[in-house]
């Protein structure tokens, strides 16, 4: 399963335009609020020139990155937990996603209505936090009271443990904090996991400015990670060529388009690393969480790689380019075996050893 991020935000910020950069597609974007009304769901490839220089070695038959999902989701509003707009039928969809971008916009344009009527990001993110938030308390108090009622008949010690974290997250939305905000235990983020909170999981703030405030580094302090997007731009590199991409992101002093940027974050937020493997089959990345065992990432290739694991034969990915893949890192001492213990790495080229 794909990395899935919902694109969230108020209407008319760039949610619907920033989807279309990302995924080339054409989607509703006309000038007034809940234009997006389905969600629309885009996969688009996470950019690692690392593939194409392994590629350059093992000439495989095919290349295939590590893909995410993004998830374009109708303009929220104030009162939304209540209902209002197009309320909870989106919030629904957002706690399907693993992460959260919440595009907030920074960018003066007269012929672009804001439904609140002038431009404030701090504002409008807080409008959402306050939405969420709303919405999560209104899920973990129907839970709070139900393990209640169900303590009445005795409270085992699994149920004193989920009545003790449920409070702790209803006292923390009740003062309209996010839950991402506090410090949980394993057996509380497994409690509250089961009920999807919003403000648990991570967010991605997308500050959608003008080119001009995209060249003068402006940005903002808003209670997490921050990418600087200019929309408008994005949308118009998405049909250029590569070779014109660079030219017009040198012009901005940008290195990486903010979308490659969105994309980093995401995994850093989801506290993500790629692993991968290359043959003359296939050059491919893979996903796993970092501090992942490798039977684990074994198992992303194949369930039974798990279970059957004997050892993984590991090669940096810069020696396998450097020394002309593995028969040249054999040669060089570089190809290290490794056991049931060991931690992958981000950019480890790794090839797994099972049994029958």
């Amino acid at each position: 399963m794909p990395l899935q991020v919902g694109i969230v935000g108020l209407p008319n910020v760039g949610k619907s335009t920033l989807f279309s950069a990302i995924t080339k597609q054409a989607v509703a974007c006309e000038n007034f609020p809940f234009c997006t009304v389905d969600p629309n769901v885009g996969v688009v490839r996470v950019p690692d020139e690392r593939l194409d220089q392994l590629a350059a070695i093992s000439k495989p038959k095919k290349i295939i990155p590590t893909t995410v999902e993004f998830v374009d989701i109708a303009g929220l509003v104030k009162g939304a937990s209540e209902g209002h707009g197009l309320g909870n039928k989106f919030l629904s969809h957002i706690r399907e996603c693993d992460a959260i971008a919440q595009v907030v916009r920074a960018f003066q344009d007269e012929n672009v209505i804001h439904v609140d009527g002038g431009i404030d990001p701090l504002r409008d993110a807080d409008t959402i936090a306050t939405e969420l938030a709303l919405a999560d308390l209104e899920v973990v108090s129907k839970r709070f009271s139900s393990a209640k009622n169900n303590s009445r008949s005795g409270l085992t010690r699994d149920l004193e443990k989920e009545l003790a974290a449920l409070e702790r997250a209803k006292d923390a939305l009740e003062q309209g904090k996010q839950l991402r905000e506090l410090e949980w235990n394993e057996d509380e983020l497994k409690i509250l996991k089961g009920l999807s909170p919003l403000t648990l999981k991570p967010m991605i703030y997308v500050l959608n400015v003008s080119e001009s405030q995209l060249k003068e580094k402006v940005t903002l302090n808003l209670p997490g990670l921050v990418v600087r997007i200019c929309v408008k731009m994005e949308a118009e590199l998405a049909v250029l060529s590569e070779a014109d991409k660079k030219e017009y992101l040198a012009s901005v002093g940008e290195e990486h388009s903010g979308l490659d940027r969105l994309i980093v974050e995401t995994y850093r937020a989801l506290d993500l690393i790629t692993f991968l493997t290359s043959g003359p089959d296939e050059t491919r990345a893979w996903t796993v969480r970092a501090g992942a065992k490798a039977p684990q990432a074994g198992s992303v290739i194949h369930t039974d790689f798990e279970k059957t694991f004997i050892r993984v034969e590991v090669t940096k990915w810069q020696d396998f380019v450097k020394y002309g893949g593995e028969v040249g890192c054999r040669e060089k001492g570089l190809v290290r075996i490794e056991g049931k213990e060991y931690i992958i790495q981000d950019g480890d080229v790794c090839y797994f050893r099972i049994g029958g």
